[in-house]
């Protein structure tokens, strides 16, 4: 699917199927960014500095998310898990504090999520978009490819 296609496709989406996805990257931006404190609340305090580009991978992590379930509107079926999970939990360990992560202290210890994990976050989060981004031209091919245009005669 070339990128003429790609905007063609997204172009002759219905308006709830735009507001679903906008409601969905809410959720998605929500759901990484209060948890690693890129959103400030009182739940949750990050015990090392945010990272430049964990605002970019945190956006546009919400943005394709919410795109790959607005692909599922209109369907009557639940979204897969599989690369959208994936993704997203990829997208979650990029962006949060390397010295939070109770997985990457009880394997590397304090000082180990400091010196090797975190510098491998900004990786993740790019393979994390990577799989999210091939979860929504999977997701939109499927859509192109079994089309169903209405019948005029009844």
């Amino acid at each position: 699917m070339g990128s003429s296609e790609l905007a063609f496709q997204l172009a002759s989406w219905p308006a709830r199927r735009w507001l679903a996805g906008l409601g969905a990257s809410l959720v998605v931006a929500l759901l990484l960014g209060v948890p690693t404190d890129l959103v400030p609340t009182p739940l949750f305090q990050r015990m090392s500095p945010i990272a430049w580009w964990d605002y970019p991978i945190w956006a546009a992590s919400a943005v394709v998310a919410g795109l790959v379930v607005a692909t599922y509107v209109g369907e009557g079926r639940a979204p897969e898990g599989g690369k959208l999970s994936a993704g997203g939990l990829l997208s979650y360990l990029a962006v949060g504090c390397p010295t939070c992560n109770k997985l990457a202290v009880l394997a590397l210890g304090t000082g180990g999520a400091s010196s090797y994990f975190a510098p491998v976050q900004p990786f993740l989060g790019l393979l994390g978009l990577g799989l999210l981004a091939v979860t929504l031209a999977v997701r939109l091919r499927g859509l192109a490819a079994c089309r169903v245009e209405p019948s005029l005669s009844r």
